[in-house]
């Protein structure tokens, strides 16, 4: 078996030292805000984080650089039946352009290796096919095999193809031994395909009679653009992973958010590429790799620090911790762990108030109360902790019942959004406070030739 392993991928470490140095005090009075009250000292500060869309302060600080252009956030799965011996074909929508690609993959679940046969990268033409002249093998320190081994993760070689932002491509993945437990991005809201046995990393589409709808392996896209493009990483559950919203359209609020940074007509410094690491059914307090995935603190490393150009997070999640029985000290003091984490690494951090929910155990009253205990904190002491906060919720509430979803932004299950209540959540940022990308409207630089 040729080819060397990739990157160890690491549980994050432990930062308790780091949270109780700046743990707030927590007083719970008959005179809370919506029977809720936190202590919280100045030292957290409003200003913004010095490394997190810092102006360039030289030459080499705008040079031509790798970006993470696309990404989903992993969780385990079990593997399905027949996997082995088989090529995926998934496709995926970098945000940058740029003239080279890299490729990332993982087998941070697998509890063996994980053999790749052959991985190869083209634009894609629609469905499984590629456009003609475009398809490129994919290496690994120059091996086109390699085995990851368990809980690790690898980044190709770099692939002389030329990528433009919008503009689907096609991965191909050839497995050959497959461990029990898969790591896969289980919702997509993409279509991709499953050949069937056989290398058919270079074949056409015919090859790939199967359609699937998850991401499997592939983990992320690195760009090598002219100049540095900041990154947005959203992190939370199924509402940022986009449940609610039509298959293969981009309709998550993370699309829409996109697509306002990435407006031709706004300003260029204010553009940013958008990182989506929702996974359904996650939670704040829980970890449950194989249901509901890693909570954001475990899998912190992945989503933030991973990602090249990654300067910025929006935390949008809490539902379903309430759902299970959470109170809401408990969630606010996930949210503040979780914002001390961020700072702790120099990003910007934006936490988001709960939307509202009347499905079952996100509706009872308890849970109703909860959810706006949480966010009256939230409102109140989240901008004084971090860096901003967007009012999700009253961006999606029915102005008669503010508990409740109005009925346009209400996908039909009274929990997920439809596609205007996703718009309506991406309307709700305030995109002057993000980080932008200061070089994007620097002198030029050298061109970077762009690969066939």
């Amino acid at each position: 078996m040729s080819g060397l392993m990739g990157r160890r991928h690491r549980r994050p470490v432990e930062w308790r030292t780091i949270v109780d140095r700046f743990r707030l005090g927590v007083a719970v009075t008959a005179t809370c805000v919506a029977g809720l009250a936190l202590a919280v000292p100045g030292s957290y500060g409003v200003g913004p984080v010095a490394q997190a869309g810092a102006a360039p302060t030289g030459a080499m600080a705008c040079a031509p650089t790798w970006v993470t252009g696309w990404q989903a956030a992993p969780q385990a799965a079990p593997r399905e039946a027949g996997l082995a011996g088989t090529t995926l074909r998934m496709i995926v929508h970098p945000q940058v352009s740029g003239s080279q690609l890299r490729v990332r993959l993982s087998n941070a679940y697998g509890g063996s290796g994980l053999e790749i046969g052959a991985v190869s990268v083209a634009r894609s033409e629609g469905g499984a096919a590629l456009a003609e002249g475009t398809q490129r093998t994919v290496t690994f320190t120059d091996e086109p095999r390699i085995v990851i081994p368990a809980g690790d993760d690898a980044v190709s070689d770099p692939v002389p193809l030329h990528a433009e932002a919008g503009v689907p491509i096609a991965v191909s993945v050839f497995l050959t031994t497959v461990p029990d437990t898969i790591t896969r991005h289980s919702v997509a809201l993409q279509t991709s395909y499953r050949s069937g046995p056989g290398d058919a990393t270079r074949a056409d589409a015919a090859a790939f009679p199967d359609s699937i709808g998850s991401w499997s392996v592939l983990t992320g896209l690195d760009v090598f653009t002219t100049r540095p493009v900041n990154a947005l990483v959203a992190v939370g559950d199924s509402i940022t992973d986009g449940v609610g919203s039509s298959v293969g359209v981009d309709q998550r609020w993370t699309d829409a958010l996109a697509r306002r940074l990435t407006d031709p007509s706004a300003d260029p410094v204010a553009r940013m590429v958008v990182l989506n690491a929702g996974i359904s059914r996650n939670r704040l307090l829980g970890d449950d790799p194989e249901r509901d995935g890693d909570s954001p603190l475990t899998r912190f490393e992945r989503d933030v620090l991973a990602p090249s150009g990654a300067t910025d997070v929006v935390l949008h999640i809490g539902t379903n911790d309430i759902a299970v029985g959470h109170n809401a000290i408990e969630v606010v003091d996930g949210l503040r762990k979780y914002v001390a984490r961020v700072r702790a690494e120099g990003r910007r951090i934006y936490l988001t108030t709960i939307t509202p929910s009347a499905a079952g155990a996100h509706g009872t009253l308890g849970a109703t109360g909860t959810r706006n205990s949480v966010n009256a904190w939230i409102r109140a002491q989240g901008p004084t902790m971090s860096n901003g906060v967007f009012d999700f919720a009253a961006a999606v509430a029915d102005p008669a019942d503010r508990d409740r979803l109005a009925p346009q932004f209400d996908s039909g299950d009274g929990l997920h959004l439809s596609a205007a209540g996703y718009q309506a959540l991406a309307d709700a940022v305030d995109i002057t406070r993000l980080s932008g990308s200061p070089c994007l409207g620097s002198a030029p630089v050298a061109n970077v030739t762009p690969g066939q």
